[in-house]
């Protein structure tokens, strides 16, 4: 010691040491939060005492870090006192719970009081507890459609107005206000979209601007399961090919035959030439599962049979020999059913139908989809449908005839008679093959597809709709009607105002002459393109009213897409391992491990300065 030295600089000087090893200390668990986090794992361990081998992610990536770096060793564990040592269950949790606000309170600021829609769906946990997700939809400064998740509230109650109360909770935490709510995106379910008490009418009596939206992905799955459930041949086809899963994926032993089979069978193409090498071909595949509320499984589904039948085949056969005799059974009755032209056309004609379904869907879930294209591409897929019902006939019948000859069929002619199975020929109807298939099964379920369809996208004959169109900024602006577009303003009583609607009549005559003599707007795709573009060019300022419109065009809620991401996210965080999670704890796990993007965002120096704020600490730093 310098004898010398005053006193109040010696205590000034280990003052400034011990604040100096509490900011690293901090800054490095900060870090593993972060790292944990992001990857969505487990913090505590089983066994966290000190000669466990396995003390849990958390104080096991925190001893790596100080074994590899003598800076945080000497701040950390045996070289800190035992009551700073930052390590403690509850200072996680409070880290992780400033995590968790900041980056909401990012998205909230990146927000800056715009106007924006709702997607709400609720799930249960691995506990069965039941979780309302909330995911916010906005345009952000620069024009570009934006959803995030802001937070998943446990409701005791699936009731519309058990959903409503917490909905109202949650705002009132983040400050939201439901006067600045333009839409509502919904899945079908009777509770959220009910006329008279759904969760959808009860925020309309609030805010009558708030247009609700039924999932367009959620429509088009329910269009397609409509007709496999009520085309009896269709319907039969699902059933045999939910059979085959079971039978053939039933047992590990039999998947591992498949895709030995079908690992053989690639390698003998390979040789024909018949495939192409090279990097991502010929990947692994196997037989899916196919779900309802799994959007295109069943494609995935029929294109797997289709890609593996062969092998699917001689894993029947294998089980015809080897099962006992209720499998024998199944095996026999597949391999007959399978190996028929009825099952192949069948198989082709529902594969080339939710092909186009399935590439539908996939642009549904794009988070920054707008409705007005939305609506577009469904008429595009019914264009498809019907181009395939007008013209598709001898294509569809050459790739089936092309397969039954690959793989030893039966082609049937279509010139012969009709024969019921089972039924003798003077029983059976005086039609030929061509009608059977022809207009039977192709026409019939292309038929019942469109109309389907045309029963549930009806939006598209909605006035709003119509005139939201008018904002399109294709082909120079074609589709602008100025009166249908101070129609759409009136749509938004809150929005404009009657002097507001005489400005936008005259703004709006200005606004579509610049546009279509500027070259920057001269070849855009849909309006998502329109607003970047007003803002980049500064033109949101020169007409704030008809950029307005714009916003309000692209908020409205298109699919529930981002929720249901967020329930996958759940039961990765919220695992059979970690069921005892609680419902603050789950909430700020899934906020910061889902908006990773907005979390990279925040400084170490935020975390720790509401951390600092949050409580009285022992130790206290200046700066804060």
């Amino acid at each position: 010691m310098n004898q010398k030295q005053h006193i109040a600089t010696f205590f000034e000087r280990q003052s400034e040491k011990t604040q100096s090893e509490y900011e690293t200390r901090l800054n490095v668990v900060v870090d593993c939060i972060r790292f944990l986090l992001n990857q969505g794992l487990a913090f505590r361990g089983h066994d966290e005492s000190d000669g466990s081998s396995n003390k849990g992610n958390f104080l096991e990536l925190l001893h790596f870090l100080a074994d590899h770096n003598e800076d945080i060793n000497a701040v950390t564990f045996k070289n800190t006192p035992l009551n700073l040592q930052m390590t403690s269950p509850k200072i996680q949790k409070d880290i992780v719970s400033c995590v968790a606000t900041e980056t909401t309170n990012a998205i909230i600021r990146e927000m800056d009081g715009a106007l924006f829609s709702i997607l709400i769906d609720e799930s249960r946990d691995i506990s069965t507890k039941e979780q309302m997700a909330v995911v916010l939809r906005y345009v952000d400064k620069n024009g570009y459609v934006v959803e995030r998740f802001v937070g998943i509230e446990h409701v005791s109650s699936t009731t519309a107005a058990s959903l409503k109360e917490s909905l109202d909770n949650m705002f009132s935490r983040f400050g939201l206000s439901l006067s600045m709510l333009r839409g509502q995106g919904y899945d079908g379910a009777s509770n959220m979209q009910g006329e008279f008490n759904g969760l959808k009418t009860l925020i309309l009596e609030e805010n009558e601007s708030a247009y609700y939206v039924h999932c367009f992905a959620h429509q088009l799955q329910l269009a397609l399961i409509s007709v496999a459930k009520k085309h009896e041949e269709v319907n039969s086809l699902f059933n045999l090919v939910s059979m085959l899963v079971n039978v053939v994926g039933v047992s590990a032993k039999r998947r591992d035959i498949l895709h030995e089979k079908h690992a053989l069978a690639v390698i003998e193409a390979l040789g024909k030439g018949e495939l192409s090498s090279g990097q991502g071909l010929n990947q692994e595949i196997t037989l899916k599962r196919p779900a309802d509320t799994r959007w295109s499984s069943h494609y995935g589904t029929l294109m797997s049979i289709i890609s593996m039948f062969p092998s699917v085949v001689d894993v029947l056969e294998v089980i015809e020999v080897e099962g006992n005799s209720e499998q024998r059974f199944q095996a026999n009755t597949l391999l007959k059913l399978m190996q028929s032209f009825d099952f192949v056309f069948c198989l082709f004609l529902m594969k080339n139908i939710l092909g186009y379904a399935n590439e539908l869907s996939r642009a549904l879930q794009r988070k920054d989809q707008d409705i007005l294209n939305a609506v577009k591409l469904v008429e595009v897929y019914k264009h498809n449908l019907q181009k395939l019902r007008d013209s598709g006939w001898d294509s569809l019948f050459g790739q089936v005839s092309t397969f039954c000859s690959k793989h030893d069929i039966d082609v049937l002619d279509m010139d012969d008679l009709f024969l019921i199975p089972g039924r003798s020929r003077r029983k059976a109807r005086e039609i030929t093959n061509l009608h059977r298939y022809r207009v039977e099964l192709f026409y019939a379920v292309l038929d019942m597809q469109l109309q389907e369809l045309n029963n549930r996208f009806n939006e598209s004959n909605t006035q709003l709709l119509i005139c939201l169109a008018c904002l399109c900024p294709n082909d120079l602006f074609a589709a602008f009607d100025k009166e249908k577009l101070l129609r759409l303003a009136e749509f938004y009583p809150k929005d404009f105002s009657a002097i507001d609607l005489i400005a936008l009549e005259m703004q709006l005559d200005v606004y579509i002459m610049d546009l279509r003599s500027s070259a920057e707007f001269s070849e855009l795709k849909g309006i998502g393109e329109l607003a970047r573009t007003m803002v980049k060019t500064k033109k949101d300022k020169v007409y704030p009213l008809v950029y307005q419109l714009v916003t309000l065009a692209l908020i409205l809620p298109v699919a529930t897409a981002t929720v249901e991401r967020v329930f996958s996210a759940m039961n990765f965080v919220k695992n059979r391992l970690r069921n005892r999670m609680g419902d603050q704890w789950l909430n700020d796990n899934l906020v910061v491990y889902i908006e990773k993007d907005v979390f990279a965002c925040i400084d170490n120096e935020d975390i720790i300065r509401r951390f600092q704020n949050m409580k009285t600490r022992r130790e206290q730093l200046k700066k804060f």
